[in-house]
């Protein structure tokens, strides 16, 4: 894996380039995360016959982090640029969460930039999903004593129940800190930022922009909740089913894990498997 930077609509975006034979698949991670979110899926045979790239967004990770411009618009206009500085005219493009929405709106405001969608438990969401993704918003602007101490309370977020854990995981949260001068760690996304992007992304209308994106396109939605018990689904079956129908060309299929381990230890390799029937029919 290659770490590179590349200018794109004005700002520094830092990318992962996995490498690999094949036709360009550009993935976009979630609300919070960053580009090595795709680390697992990349180590279980993404790359066999596909090159694989993974943008950290503006304001998370690397890449720069202006003061505001984070509507679905910036972000689009952002992964255009990364296309256009890869010298891609066209490719696949692919994201988890919000990285699906920044797909679904750049296929439909960029159709001729976009040949098929990889959409990642993303889409009409459950109605209480500011609550089902509050662990993830809670580590932003918190600085935590120690890596160590930072590495304990992500393993014990409610998303890894059962024990769940892989070096992948480990991977991706360490590039999710920043080390202060006392040693102490804290998220690099800006809170600021991603309530911007969140609340601009529930502005948009998407029942629109999805009729519009007519793109070939596999919504790929995990059927766990983000807790023990019956915790609720990030994107439920039924919310999957309506955003596929809503897609012309689109088909919804079920990954195994909840919204984040579906793409980490042993859940990626179906992920990887439901994307290459996918992507290779």
């Amino acid at each position: 894996m290659e770490s590179r930077f590349v200018q794109a609509n004005g700002v520094t975006i830092h990318l992962l380039d996995y490498g690999g034979e094949g036709e360009p698949l550009v993935l976009m991670h979630g609300l919070t995360a960053n580009g090595h979110s795709f680390d697992g899926l990349a180590r279980h045979g993404l790359t066999r016959r596909l090159h694989v790239y993974a943008l950290d967004l503006r304001g998370r990770g690397l890449s720069d982090k202006p003061q505001t411009g984070y509507g679905m618009a910036d972000h689009a206009r952002d992964l255009i640029g990364v296309l256009d500085a890869l010298g891609l005219e066209r490719a696949l493009i692919g994201g988890h969460s919000f990285g699906g929405l920044v797909t679904i709106y750049a296929a439909a405001v960029y159709p001729e930039r976009v040949s098929k969608m990889v959409i990642m438990d993303s889409g009409l969401m459950h109605p209480q999903v500011r609550e089902l993704i509050k662990p993830s918003l809670e580590r932003l602007g918190k600085a935590l004593p120690s890596w160590e101490a930072y590495l304990g309370a992500m393993k014990a977020a409610p998303y890894y129940h059962d024990g769940f854990w892989d070096p992948d995981l480990e991977n991706y949260y360490r590039a999710d800190v920043e080390t202060l001068a006392d040693g102490s760690v804290r998220s690099r996304c800006r809170p600021d930022a991603i309530l911007e992007a969140a609340d601009m992304g529930l502005g948009e209308d998407w029942h629109s922009l999805m009729r519009r994106a007519d793109q070939p396109a596999v919504l790929i939605y995990a059927p766990e909740g983000v807790g023990p018990g019956d915790t609720a689904p990030v994107i439920p079956k039924e919310k999957a089913l309506e955003t596929a129908a809503m897609l012309s060309r689109c088909r919804a299929v079920s990954a195994t894990g909840n919204h984040l381990t579906m793409l980490f230890g042993r859940h990626a390799p179906n992920t990887v498997r439901l994307i290459e029937e996918f992507v290779f029919g």
